[in-house]
């Protein structure tokens, strides 16, 4: 009897895990937002490249590299999650299956996931030292201009912290799994 009821705990436990599949599908609707957001950044370009100047085309462009960059970014989460921690995904020899998804699990996805954040602060980063050029000219007085530094600062500050961050967290993850094969070695 105390045997039966722990073993249906367990199931249930484990059937908890499909709570998740709903957020994994809310994440594909977001994804879906991100194409609209791109499309029509896209076509607000090309409707005024005569008019924009070279600048103006470069941030444009970042905006729509940052776009594609979040968008890969939550398709490694839906994917990669869903496989992780919901259910295999049964994908053996189809021709389009990412390459990374063989081997992925919560610690391949995490230093996945703090790379790309670092791309993604990367391009935020480059588009703020772009326009913050403009808007030095633009400050008339030195508060306004010490704001805009200190803005910069923080954001190179945040995005250190990301880098260190995913440099930790690789680390951790190579001395995690030096162990297991040590002692899966002495096992044998």
């Amino acid at each position: 009897m105390k045997k039966d009821a722990s073993h249906h705990l367990e199931a249930f436990l484990f059937g908890s895990r499909w709570l998740q599949a709903p957020l994994y599908l809310g994440l594909v609707f977001a994804q879906g937002v991100y194409v609209f957001k791109f499309l029509q950044e896209l076509i607000h370009l090309v409707g005024h490249a005569v008019s924009f100047t070279e600048v103006d085309i470069m941030l444009i462009v970042l905006g729509l590299i940052d776009v594609v960059m979040v968008a890969n970014l939550l398709l490694m989460v839906i994917v990669g999650g869903y496989q992780t921690f919901v259910s295999r995904l049964d994908l053996d020899g189809h021709p389009d299956q990412p390459e990374w998804l063989s081997h992925v699990n919560a610690g391949v996805l995490k230093i996945k996931l703090a790379t790309a954040l670092i791309g993604i602060s990367s391009i935020h980063l480059l588009k703020t030292f772009i326009e913050v050029g403009s808007k030095m000219a633009q400050a008339a007085d030195p508060f306004a201009l010490t704001r805009l530094e200190h803005g910069v600062l923080f954001q190179i500050g945040i995005h250190l912290t990301f880098v260190v961050s995913a440099l930790v967290m690789a680390y951790t993850d190579k001395v995690m799994n030096s162990t297991l094969v040590l002692s899966k070695d002495l096992e044998h």
